[in-house]
């Protein structure tokens, strides 16, 4: 029964919460955001996505504790694109990788040649929206997108690397070279500690923790992460032995078991880092206002399909599942639906809308973005019947495009040349019999061939 007290005891609740949700300008009130960009990270590679062997319980916590995507994709399985992807929520053929899109899929460059763009300097980085909004803004770790040495693009803070080594790494701490000795990992975990103490704590802070980890090579780590699997079989992995086909990397396929446990070891280095981030946001006090996500810029074969390494992994280039499938963990505590699992189909081109909802601002204006926000999916929100989430994603690497959505893949490549693909997923999980000549998938082809020359023109520009 409602009287006069509690109606005035619920009147007051009422205004205190509309008081806390509101800034004194009347703008809601804006969350820290932590990004953990994993290198080489699949999502087959955690055990809250499946894994039984590698051992990831502190980022199992964060996804059982939070939202966890069922069915994360990026656009490009390589890191340099699909990290400009994430960023500016803009394809490679937007983003301007255009050795991404003219180069022969054989030709194998230098390391840090060809796979990174000179310069992004017309693009709109997240970075620079949220900066812009009053943001505190910082980079640590492997960049990886022209100018590693000063990253820019928003980002007032930076604590990078150049070189893919794990012990005693130099970084680029504001632009100045700066050696330092110990494990790369650890090393970026302090730096982070260090920028989530700095500055007011009113001001909302966007933090970028860009790990190495998982990526080669894989020396160079605390000898007890190795310890862990040294008598692992890894009998659950799907390896095959080395495909003909084999390229970048096919020389980790000479031993396979080897390299899955030192590539294990890693991601275990990597998961270990999670309880001292939160750690850190409880010191400061701002751990209910923080929103962590935890996502790979690709995925990884480490030995399906008898390959190695990703999109580049074989001739022609492939985008397999787990090349193109990447965790994407939102952990917001209080204010994130927990134990929450979602179907929808979303990709790396999502993300800047995504963030850009959460944190209250818009999308940059004339950028002809393709993604669209998935917060409302995140809170479990009822879906918009007017506005159904789209059925499929899409990819591009150089000269080979994808169309994905829940149950068939089809692969085109050199425009409709070929050698093309289309898997039926749900009887064929490992993508091993190609339907694309076969006449009872006709429909599926053309469908997804349509979709995917729509995305296409959607994308031109």
């Amino acid at each position: 029964m409602l009287n006069r007290r509690t109606f005035l005891q619920s009147t007051s609740v009422s205004a205190a919460a509309s008081a806390f949700a509101q800034r004194k300008d009347a703008s809601p009130v804006r969350p820290n955001i932590v990004l953990i960009l994993a290198d080489d990270l699949a999502d087959w590679m955690l055990g809250c996505y499946g894994n039984r062997e590698i051992r990831t319980p502190n980022i199992d916590l964060l996804a059982r504790s939070g939202a966890r995507f069922q069915n994360s994709f990026v656009c490009t399985p390589m890191g340099s694109p699909s990290r400009a992807t994430l960023f500016t929520g803009r394809t490679p053929r937007q983003h301007g990788i255009q050795d991404f899109l003219t180069a022969s899929p054989v030709e194998q460059p230098p390391q840090g040649q060809r796979d990174t763009p000179a310069s992004f300097a017309s693009e709109v980085f997240l970075s620079a929206l949220l900066r812009q909004a009053g943001y505190r803004t910082g980079y640590i770790g492997k960049w990886h997108m022209g100018g590693d040495r000063s990253p820019g693009h928003g980002f007032e803070w930076s604590a990078t690397v150049e070189a893919a080594t794990y012990s005693d790494p130099t970084y680029f701490l504001n632009g100045k070279e700066t050696p330092r000795q110990g494990f790369l990992t650890e090393l970026n975990t302090a730096y982070a500690e260090e920028f989530i103490h700095q500055g007011a704590r009113e001001q909302p802070f966007f933090l970028t923790l860009g790990y190495l980890n998982p990526h080669t090579p894989y020396s160079g780590h605390p000898q007890r992460y190795y310890d862990l699997y040294a008598g692992a079989k890894f009998d659950t992995a799907g390896w095959l032995p080395k495909a003909p086909n084999a390229l970048r990397e096919k020389e980790m396929m000479d031993d396979v078991v080897a390299n899955i446990r030192k590539c294990a070891a890693s991601v275990t280095a990597l998961d270990d880092q999670i309880p001292r981030l939160l750690k850190a946001l409880d010191a400061r006090g701002v751990r209910g206002n923080t929103l962590v996500i935890v996502t790979g810029d690709n995925g990884y074969l480490l030995g399906r399909h008898g390959l190695w390494s990703k999109g580049h992994a074989s001739n022609p280039i492939n985008m397999y599942e787990e090349s193109m499938r990447v965790p994407m963990i939102w952990h917001w505590r209080g204010k994130i639906p927990v134990e929450s699992t979602r179907p929808e189909m979303i990709s790396s081109y999502d993300l800047l809308p995504s963030v850009c909802d959460v944190a209250g601002i818009a999308p940059p204006a004339n950028r002809n973005l393709c993604g669209r926000s998935y917060w409302p999916l995140v809170r479990n929100q009822p879906p918009d019947r007017k506005n159904p989430w789209p059925g499929a994603v899409f990819g591009q690497f150089r000269n080979t495009e994808m169309a994905r959505d829940g149950r068939f893949k089809v692969i085109l490549r050199n425009g409709v040349a070929g050698p093309n693909e289309l898997f039926d997923l749900s009887q064929d999980p490992r993508e091993q019999v190609n339907q694309y000549d076969n006449p009872q998938y006709a429909t599926v082809r053309e469908r997804l061939t349509a979709q995917l020359d729509s995305w296409r023109r959607r994308t031109q520009a």
